[in-house]
């Protein structure tokens, strides 16, 4: 089941329920997945130097949020990240808003990610120099996402970590401790600090009904290639593959998604433009970046990188 199929049929029930929330930014979504493969996006013409045979191709839209679009460029990122990796334990660590800060990092989103990415960063560097825990500079790729696996409104951030860091001081590298990376719980009481005082930073009041208890998971992740590449999946496309999309049975999209406590497949139906919203929800404020890198993994920090990989023997193409 195609989404622009989806938009097509249903935009219109869908604007007049969501008119109050749209944003330019949603809209302008919505008409590049349409568009996206078709004549309205362009075309290139493609020449077969052999029999002279000519044919146009419709160009893809580019936009980030289309399922059809950026594989190439995820692909590109991914290939990339692989040739930082280290033969070290990578841990993925997730930093998630609690329920009562959605509504208002829906409101602020700009600001309010910003708030999630420097709140999260400084956590684990703060971990990571401190001599208790490590006392090295570390590097860390950090993606944020907006949604659950049934697509409802759930800002977090993963951030992969390899295991150790660069003690700038003795100029030698440090292993974390075996398969263990921070305590989740002390992680998650100093984001929680961090992320209220770059809200205030951040010129935006402190909503009211803010838990004590907030949560950080923090996991091994093997070498860390599998992190990687679940990440990689929601960089450069839509939150949802096309072929999770099943059908549209008057004017209700049923969808499958996997959950994530129990590993079944469950599928979810919903009136089309409860689901396109679902969708649109997740189109990020223009021009923000979605993954960053930080520590010895920045594109600044090419030769502390490659000094790390000298240390750890790592063959370098």
């Amino acid at each position: 089941m195609e989404l622009a199929t989806l938009i097509e049929n249903h935009r219109a029930a869908f604007e007049a329920k969501y008119a109050k929330r749209l944003l330019p930014a949603h809209l302008q979504a919505l008409d590049a997945i349409c568009r996206c493969r078709t004549a309205a996006a362009g075309e290139v013409l493609a020449r077969c130097t052999a029999c002279g045979q000519t044919r146009w191709h419709p160009t893809s839209c580019g936009h980030r949020s289309c399922p059809r679009c950026q594989n190439f460029e995820a692909t590109r990122w991914l290939e990339r990240q692989r040739e930082k990796l280290l033969p070290v334990d990578y841990f993925l660590v997730t930093f998630t808003l609690p329920a009562q800060l959605r509504p208002f990092a829906w409101t602020h989103q700009r600001k309010a990610y910003g708030a999630l990415f420097a709140a999260a960063i400084a956590t684990l560097k703060t971990f990571g120099l401190d001599p208790k825990h490590l006392g090295a500079d570390m590097g860390m790729t950090a993606v944020l996402h907006t949604h659950s696996r049934r697509l409802t409104y759930h800002p977090h951030l993963h951030v992969v970590v390899p295991g150790g860091g660069v003690d700038a001081k003795h100029g030698i590298w440090k292993r974390t401790r075996y398969r263990y990376l921070f305590n989740e719980i002390a992680l998650a009481t100093v984001f929680r600090a961090k992320l209220l005082a770059a809200i205030t930073k951040a010129g935006l009041p402190i909503p009211a009904g803010v838990p004590k208890n907030w949560v950080v998971d923090c996991r091994h992740a093997g070498q860390g290639e599998p992190a990687l590449e679940y990440l990689s999946r929601y960089l450069y496309r839509g939150v949802i593959g096309e072929s999770n999309i099943l059908c549209d049975n008057a004017g209700r999209v049923s969808f499958r998604y996997t959950d994530g406590e129990t590993g079944e497949i469950r599928i979810e139906t919903l009136p089309a433009e409860v689901f396109l919203w679902r969708i649109v929800q997740h189109v990020l404020p223009r021009g923000f970046h979605r993954v960053r890198d930080y520590g010895f993994l920045h594109h600044n920090a090419r030769k502390t990188l490659q000094l790390i990989q000298l240390i750890l023997q790592v063959a370098l193409k």
